[in-house]
């Protein structure tokens, strides 16, 4: 299969810092690519390099087997992280200005965008001005402005941000859709529950460089089910066990524990006996998150060392 998208090496530098530093990667067609990483990681930075916004101090962006031109924008569905939307005017205008922007003949703007106001749930609103609306449906309308052409290449900076679950379901359920349809999706994203359900390939930045990348279920299994999730109530002692765990994250209601490299699991549910109820206790492969502040931990131990 081919690729919608290859980057070669970019570079980013504002004076001094390199906000992005020879990253490559490549992403398939009709396929969902997750940009991960923490905040200041890069993500961003790399997005607008890909757009045009900016340029490259070095390397090279590639659309569906093209050097960046920027009649391939006329391709891809850009949603920024800055939601640019005019407050005055009224949700059903702004659409239609904006599907104009792209191509599309006024009537079939129309059509499109109340179409897609229906989907989203928001139809009853488009005569509203966008100032009337919440946070959580500007950014509906701005994902809908992002779609209305059509575009094969769909391009997302921190698409969840500011959701409330349940719309967050929603644009989950859509990006699907557009997925079984064949459209090839990009987001950045810092909420690995997402991506977990999303995305087939990933690439995790951390300092602009990339310091792990594949595809998702290689990622995860590479990792063998050398974690454990616990439900417990009662003394947490355990968890200081060094002999048996080698780290943890706390979620509250349960708890996700790195087991130490050769360390019996069974011997970890003894311990927990000991001084606790336990409610649930699984064997499991390291969830993202898990895997996410592990190599970003080890990726700073390294950069600073």
């Amino acid at each position: 299969m081919a690729n919608a998208v290859e980057l070669r090496g970019v570079t980013k530098r504002y004076d001094e810092f390199v906000a992005v530093d020879h990253l490559s990667f490549e992403i398939r067609e009709g396929s969902v690519f997750g940009l991960l990483g923490p905040n200041g990681a890069g993500k961003t930075s790399t997005i607008r390099m890909m757009m045009g916004i900016t340029l490259p101090d070095e390397g090279d962006v590639f659309f569906f087997g093209q050097r960046f031109e920027r009649k391939h924008l006329e391709r891809i569905g850009y949603m920024p992280e800055e939601r640019g939307l005019y407050k005055k005017m009224k949700i059903i205008d702004h659409l239609i200005f904006l599907g104009q922007l792209k191509g599309l003949a006024e009537a079939e703007a129309r059509r499109r965008s109340l179409d897609w106001a229906e989907k989203m749930g928001i139809g009853d609103w488009m005569k509203n001005k966008v100032e009337e609306l919440s946070k959580g449906m500007q950014q509906k309308i701005q994902f809908i402005a992002t779609l209305l052409h059509d575009p094969p290449l769909i391009i997302m900076d921190e698409p969840f941000s500011g959701l409330d679950p349940a719309n967050a379901v929603q644009l989950k359920d859509v990006l699907i859709e557009l997925k079984k349809s064949g459209k090839t999706i990009l987001f950045s994203t810092h909420r690995m529950d997402t991506v977990e359900r999303l995305c087939d390939t990933i690439c995790l930045v951390d300092h602009g460089r990339p310091v792990l990348m594949g595809e998702l279920k290689q990622i995860k299994s590479s990792y063998g089910k050398n974690s454990v999730q616990v439900e417990y109530e009662g003394d947490a002692s355990f968890l200081q066990d060094k002999t048996l765990v080698e780290s943890y994250n706390d979620y509250g209601n349960y708890v996700e524990v790195k087991l130490v490299q050769g360390a019996d699991s069974q011997a970890l549910l003894r311990a927990i006996s000991k001084g606790a109820r336990v409610n649930k206790f699984e064997l499991v492969e390291p969830s993202l998150e898990a895997i996410f502040i592990d190599v970003v931990k080890n990726d700073e131990v390294t950069t600073h060392a």
